[in-house]
């Protein structure tokens, strides 16, 4: 199977690994979790926590961006496997985005970030020259 689509899969997983993240930081400020109001609880978060829900947020968002990525690159019959290097640079940019969105280095975030996009229109351009 090409890894773009192992890929596809743990960035399907990384917003989930990362409402874990933002549990830990919900135990540490508030001691017990709210599973009556969890959404209004982790409103209140401050900090690290309040960063590891706007990743989690912002995994979803990237999520659903690679994920019409890598279908229009299978759909304009692009080799998946020619895409193994673009599809682990992008995983890396999600991994290392994530990291440093929760350790508040908002100037490396917003450039891996744009490292992570640009392997997505990358793609996109691939997929434009085979069709």
């Amino acid at each position: 199977m090409p890894v773009i689509l192992y890929v596809l899969f743990i960035v399907s997983v990384l917003p989930i690994l990362l409402a874990g993240v933002g549990n830990y930081f919900r135990a540490q400020q508030f001691g017990a979790f709210d599973n009556s109001n969890p959404r209004l609880q982790q409103s209140r978060l401050e900090g690290p926590g309040a960063r590891a829900q706007a990743a989690q947020a912002n995994a979803w968002e990237a999520l659903s961006i690679f994920g019409v990525t890598c279908f229009i690159a299978y759909a304009s019959g692009v080799d998946l496997q020619s895409l193994n290097l673009v599809a682990l640079i992008f995983l890396a940019c999600r991994l290392l985005h994530a990291v440093f969105y929760i350790a508040n280095l908002a100037a490396l975030r917003s450039l891996i970030f744009g490292a992570a996009i640009s392997c997505c229109f990358y793609i996109v351009y691939l997929a434009a020259m085979v069709a």
